[in-house]
């Protein structure tokens, strides 16, 4: 899900030490923007990599606009917390959520804020503000006396998914999926109108998971990444076409305007 320790950036970008950034694949960076909500451990970093294989641009957590003008696909913190906003930014997004069984998604955040939560508090946590803030909004983090309880834990799930599911009701630029079911990979890539991978062509990503995938495309899985303890898949895989959660834009490193409700 979240990459490890994630920071606020205090290193300045001077001209000489810039580096080419990759620019958004689709057509056009203010719209048909993917932004994936699913709560974390729900499988964000899993399908921001296979995102990635598709050729997208893809930032796993964004707390600039630039990550936002730059990425076709956000996923992971805020947009869990903020897709109402983004909705009304980008009208013409697409909008993924991710669902996983309870006994599956309850062990995995307990283990997770465990190694978050001293990095996540409000006055001294070395997260990003954003990020602070949108695992608030969504997990109450600071009002709790026990956040790991899991009839706390299990309302956060379920009262975040009943208001996803509310808010996008009759709309046809939402879905959910369950990356464990079969077929939900081609189902995504469906939605986001992308053609059928070349499955010749299809890295398996240099994890053991994906070596005896099967070469029919209705079958292709999504990696298996950050199993059991492991958060930090993303920061561990490399690819041309990440984007900075913190990138430096023409507004330097200013977020967007809004407030959550």
């Amino acid at each position: 899900m979240t990459s490890k320790l994630t920071e606020v950036s205090t290193m300045p970008q001077t001209a000489k030490h810039q580096v080419a950034l990759p620019k958004p694949t689709l057509a056009n960076e203010l719209a048909n923007k993917v932004f994936i909500i699913g709560l974390p451990r729900t499988g964000t970093t899993s399908v921001s990599v296979a995102l990635l294989e598709q050729k997208l641009t893809v930032a796993h957590q964004a707390f600039t606009k630039q990550a936002f003008m730059l990425a076709d696909v956000v996923s992971d913190a805020p947009c869990f917390s903020d897709y109402q906003q983004l909705d009304k930014l980008f009208p013409n997004a697409k909008f993924v959520y991710l669902d996983r069984p309870l006994d599956k998604w309850l062990p995995s955040m307990q283990m997770l804020l465990g190694r978050m939560l001293v990095h996540l508090d409000k006055d001294k946590g070395r997260f990003h503000p954003i990020m602070k803030r949108s695992f608030n909004h969504s997990f109450d983090i600071w009002q709790v006396e026990d956040v790991f309880d899991e009839a706390h834990l299990t309302a956060c799930y379920q009262r975040h998914q009943q208001q996803v599911m509310s808010y996008f009701t009759g709309r046809d630029d939402f879905i959910a999926i369950d990356i464990s079911v079969t077929g939900s990979f081609a189902k995504l890539l469906q939605f986001i109108n992308l053609p059928k991978p070349d499955t010749a062509e299809f890295r398996q990503l240099q994890y053991p998971q994906l070596q005896s995938q099967p070469q029919n495309f209705p079958q292709l899985s999504f990696p298996q990444l950050n199993m059991g303890r492991n958060v930090a898949s993303w920061d561990e895989y490399k690819h041309p076409n990440k984007i900075s959660a913190n990138v430096s834009g023409p507004e330097k490193r200013k977020f967007f305007d809004y407030r959550l409700d």
